[in-house]
């Protein structure tokens, strides 16, 4: 039960912990669809930034005595199933390439608008150092999305239309 800002900080810690590993397991899999080598090599690196953040956030829950593990998050579980889909419905390709970035988008946004509201927690809360923790994964995910943005739109997108699979 939620009766304090604390209980709510704690929810959204464990959710974004949840996330995160959900992401760990979801990447690998979606690599092997990918057929542009620049997103192959976005994703692995995205992989080992998702890696330290899930660090960030063990050191953050061991500081203020939470348990990291405890809550399913049920909108990552979601974005993932809605690509998992994707690409079992269809073979590797440069349109499923703008679409794993659109799919990656979603799991970016997602993980903002948690980090930013944790942080905003942390903030009123005075846990300061999960304040500065949280902030800098959040820059990273703001980060992450303007690369996704860049490249679906200066490669990826153009790719796909040129691949003659969109019919107006």
């Amino acid at each position: 039960m939620i009766t304090k800002l604390h209980d709510l900080f704690v929810l959204e810690i464990q959710d974004l912990y949840d996330a995160e590993k959900q992401i760990t397991q979801a990447i690998p899999q979606i690599m092997e669809a990918i057929t542009h080598p620049e997103l192959i090599k976005g994703m692995e690196e995205h992989l080992m930034e998702t890696e330290k953040q899930i660090k960030r956030l063990e050191t953050l829950c061991h500081e203020l005595g939470i348990e990291p593990q405890g809550k399913t998050c049920l909108g990552m579980e979601g974005i993932i199933e809605e690509s998992a889909e994707l690409l079992q419905e269809n073979e590797p390709s440069p349109t499923l390439d703008a679409a794993i970035i659109s799919g990656a988008q979603k799991v970016e946004h997602y993980e903002i608008a948690g980090y930013g509201s944790a942080a905003a927690y942390a903030k009123q809360l005075g846990y300061d150092n999960a304040l500065n923790l949280l902030a800098t994964t959040l820059e990273e995910e703001k980060a992450e999305d303007e690369k996704l943005t860049n490249m679906a739109e200066i490669i990826v997108n153009k790719q796909a239309e040129s691949h003659g699979e969109y019919a107006l």
